[in-house]
């Protein structure tokens, strides 16, 4: 998208007012956390300096390089991913430094996307040689994979080496998305054709719909990774009914996420599990639904307001700087802290989809944009409705605020590929 003279001055200006309103949060939650404490932390002062460093150098060679950018984007990661620090200084300190040491990564990571040279066009070209690397990541997790905390029986979908620890379905995600996007850009007047006929049966609309729910019941099975399973598919469906307009694919896409759940439920007993304790935490609330109950009890505590940065109880839940992040938010920034979250996923997703728009004219532009704001969109709401016990727990991750270092640099690769798709490149 192209920008005048005075609509360019008017966008860096938000974008400017975004990036400092962000870092008066950081220190303002800083201070809060240290006066919390009674005593100050020079390593809360350093994460802080860490992220200005970030927000500074970034914002400086995107606008460099990308003038024409959406000024919504990089603003809403620093925010949100500043925030993540906060909370996990607050939740689990030992993995602070470490999240802080990805955000540099993931910004190094971002400026790389930013600045090589035609870089869409590669992802698109070569989609079946990243759809290879792609299932080769996959293959090495269900053979090699590990589990960094060492419990017995904990999922393994880590790859590790030494101390350090990489989640493959974190890239595998963005793989997938560029895979489709460009498969289904090609298959485009097919697809439309079929949307509009709504007659013929063609394998190129069935056979992507049984390969990527064969994925994902690969995943599920063997794996036990219930969430990216879901996340995989339902990304891929909102996909193919972009390209194809076809309502009835929804349908059929849901009945086989139905068929495959009733099968794991069956067979497999951690989503067995977790379907029993969103059912009823109750009846097994000190036990096995004991995460989910101090869930529903912290935001209960956190009332309209909050108790206060470093005031809440949130650490009585298991893993709460991973899997329950949005919970101990919801304590200690209350109700209205949960709206703020809520409001900046929805706003980066309406960017993203914006973009799509704007890109129309170029399907796998338009496609890649939608599903990169999809795949942010569906894991957010999956882990938020999962705490609130309103569906049941994924085990996926809240984007740019939970802890994990792949996550975290795999979600600033999506924010440089959007940051590509808003200036008009291809």
């Amino acid at each position: 998208m192209r920008y005048s003279g005075d609509q360019a001055l008017t966008q860096r200006r938000a974008e400017f007012g975004l990036t400092g309103i962000a870092f008066l949060f950081f220190v303002v939650s800083t201070l809060a956390l240290s006066l919390q404490r009674g005593v100050i932390v020079p390593g809360d002062w350093v994460r802080l300096l860490a992220w200005t460093l970030c927000a500074v150098i970034g914002n400086e060679v995107i606008r460099r390089r990308l003038p024409n950018r959406d000024p919504f984007l990089f603003p809403l990661a620093l925010f949100m991913s500043g925030w993540g620090l906060i909370l996990i200084e607050r939740l689990a300190p030992p993995f602070a430094e470490r999240q802080t040491v990805w955000l540099i990564v993931s910004t190094i990571a971002l400026i790389v996307v930013v600045y090589l040279p035609r870089v869409l066009f590669w992802m698109r070209a070569y989609r079946y040689t990243l759809l290879v690397f792609g299932l080769l990541l996959l293959v090495a997790t269900i053979l090699l994979g590990t589990n960094p905390s060492g419990m017995v029986g904990a999922p393994e979908l880590w790859l590790g080496f030494g101390t350090f620890f990489f989640q493959p379905s974190e890239a595998l995600k963005v793989i997938l998305v560029a895979f489709l996007a460009s498969y289904l850009a090609e298959q485009y007047p097919a697809l439309r054709a079929f949307g509009i006929e709504q007659r013929r049966l063609s394998p190129r609309i069935f056979g992507p719909i049984l390969l990527m729910w064969g994925l994902s019941v690969i995943i599920l099975i063997w794996q036990r990774d219930l969430g990216t399973a879901i996340l995989f598919f339902m990304v891929f469906l909102t996909l193919l009914y972009v390209a194809s307009g076809y309502t009835p694919l929804l349908i059929g896409g849901a009945l086989l996420v139905l068929i495959a759940g009733f099968f794991a439920y069956q067979y497999i007993p951690l989503v067995q599990l977790r379907i029993d304790i969103w059912l009823n935490p109750w009846v097994d609330a000190d036990g096995r639904a004991y995460q989910i109950v101090q869930s529903l009890f912290a935001f209960g505590a956190g009332g309209i307001f909050g108790q206060g940065v470093g005031q809440g109880s949130p650490t009585f839940i298991p893993v709460v700087h991973s899997d329950f992040v949005f919970a101990a938010l919801a304590e200690e920034w209350g109700f209205l802290g949960v709206i703020v979250c809520i409001a900046c996923v929805m706003m980066f997703v309406l960017r993203g989809l914006r973009i799509a728009v704007m890109e129309s004219t170029r399907p796998f532009n338009a496609l890649l944009a939608v599903g990169l704001s999809i795949l942010l969109a569906v894991q957010s709401l999956m882990i938020m409705g999962g705490v609130l016990k309103l569906i049941p727990l994924t085990g996926v991750t809240l984007p740019y605020f939970s802890y994990g270092g792949s996550s975290l640099l795999i979600n600033f690769v999506m924010v440089g590929l959007l940051l590509r798709l808003s200036a008009g490149e291809t």
